[in-house]
């Protein structure tokens, strides 16, 4: 009787000790049963996949581990050699920054980002793109395809470097049936960083909803004739000096044109202002691209936002400029830029000479008007060194490129040309988007007149028109503008 009356405590004191662990298994049997029965009513777009299991799973793999509470810098080894140790923490960049991606035909897509210059000068990232079709069946698998990068900027990159991702499926049309899908990119450090590890990095950078997709688009006549692409504008601009460039340039490529304006902070209250009444003609479209300056790339990411414009209108445009707002394209007075651009339609590319004007040197007989002058209509001194390299801007037929360069594109079909001279040229009043004051520092009555060194030459080719393109603002936008101060 005493041995039962033992062995029942025991019984009784081990139900005891097994009552936590007991709690613990039915709590988690419960939460499970749970689950199985939630995932029942997800829709189909949430449910989890074999290769999502295999994804997570080399991601953890491919985690460094996380460092202990105390650093180990060394150890004595037992032949008497010090072992030392190096314990990396933190990321010094990104391995990849999306700004968008664009269909480039019925089966290709373009990405454009930035990317750790670091990595791609000492390492040999790699990308990866799958398109995973909206459709569940047998016959609307994902496909994947490798990635091929172009870096566009010509090593002008900073911590960062723009890259542009081209995803070509073969031959096969992507979203053929139209019921939409999503297009994903791997980018793999591979070994860039540290060698103990292939990070990839999974991000889904566009997604086509069912019934996006126009087949046409890319076979059809553009929407514009002539769109310009430009760099980021940034810093305490002028907004007379504005006020004169959109005007002067709406009036040059005429009704069937656009503007893209990137906004990187020189978009002020008053810039704005001028900008409206051209917007709500449908003349521009501003972009907010504010944030890029979280990324230090080449001149507030100006490259990165050439590319993304170029392969955003791609299709939506005949031809492309690419320069920026203290330049001025101009024509001679017996064409226009429309027969200008038909005489070089051969060419997928060409380049434009610059005429560098003084941003300093007026005439005398504007003493006491200039406040009242326009840029270009006072600025009217030519630098006239000869035998020097000047830079040049261009324009392209977008559909040929596969990206952009700032002063011309290396990555393009077709041909180049840059003999325009006598057919286009563009003249640049460097510093003066930028200046709030007035420009004139010296007045002068003269053809010839060399100042800080310079030789320049009297060329009054914008000042002669400046009256045609005041009658053109007045006639597109009234005297909204008329008070616009610098």
């Amino acid at each position: 009787m005493a041995i039962k009356d033992k062995d029942k405590k025991l019984f009784v004191f081990s139900l005891t000790n097994y009552n936590a662990e007991l709690k613990l298994l039915l709590t988690t049997l419960l939460l499970l049963c749970s689950l199985a029965t939630l995932l029942q009513f997800i829709p189909s777009p949430f449910t989890i996949s074999a290769s999502d299991l295999r994804f997570c799973i080399t991601r953890l793999s491919q985690t460094p581990p996380q460092q202990p509470s105390s650093i180990l810098h060394e150890k004595l080894n037992s032949d008497q050699t010090i072992k030392r140790f190096f314990n990396p923490f933190g990321s010094s960049s990104y391995n990849f920054i999306t700004m968008g991606a664009y269909r480039g035909g019925l089966n290709t897509f373009s990405i454009v980002g930035l990317s750790s210059k670091p990595l791609h000068l000492y390492a040999k990232p790699t990308y990866e793109c799958q398109w995973i079709p909206s459709t569940k069946n047998f016959s609307s698998k994902p496909i994947t395809t490798i990635g091929y990068k172009i870096l566009p900027d010509w090593g002008y990159g900073r911590v960062y470097t723009v890259v542009v991702v081209n995803c070509t499926f073969n031959d096969t049309v992507i979203n053929g049936d139209n019921n939409g899908g999503k297009l994903v990119l791997f980018a793999s450090t591979s070994g860039g960083g540290d060698r103990n590890f292939n990070v990839t990095d999974k991000m889904e950078v566009l997604v086509e909803k069912n019934g996006d997709l126009d087949h046409t688009l890319f076979v059809s006549k553009p929407k514009f004739e002539f769109l310009y692409c430009g760099s980021s504008l940034y810093g305490n601009l002028n907004p007379q000096r504005v006020r004169e460039w959109i005007a002067y340039h709406v009036r040059l490529f005429g009704e069937n044109s656009h503007f893209v304006i990137h906004d990187a902070g020189g978009v002020h209250e008053k810039v704005l202002e001028v900008l409206k009444p051209w917007i709500e003609l449908g003349y521009v479209t501003l972009q907010d691209i504010r944030d890029q300056e979280r990324f230090d790339g080449y001149y507030h990411n100006q490259f990165l936002v050439v590319n993304d414009c170029l392969l955003r209108y791609k299709f939506m445009a005949k031809w492309m400029f690419f320069f920026d707002v203290d330049e001025y394209i101009y024509v001679p007075p017996k064409s226009t830029i429309k027969t200008v651009l038909h005489s070089l339609s051969e060419y997928s590319q060409f380049t434009i000479e610059q005429m560098p004007m003084s941003s300093k040197i007026c005439l005398s007989d504007d003493y006491g008007k200039t406040y009242r002058k326009w840029g270009f209509e006072k600025l009217v001194y030519r630098d006239a060194i000869k035998g020097i390299r000047r830079d040049r801007k261009y324009a392209v037929q977008p559909r040929n490129l596969y990206a952009t360069g700032v002063h011309m594109s290396e990555n393009l079909d077709g041909k180049t040309t840059h003999k325009t001279e006598g057919r286009i040229k563009y003249f640049h009043y460097h510093g003066t988007i930028a200046q709030r004051k007035e420009t004139c520092k010296l007045l002068v009555n003269s053809t010839n007149v060399n100042y800080e060194k310079t030789p320049y030459v009297l060329d009054t080719t914008l000042r002669d028109i400046a009256a045609v393109i005041k009658k053109f603002e007045l006639k597109m936008i009234g005297s909204r503008l008329q008070n616009t101060t610098q």
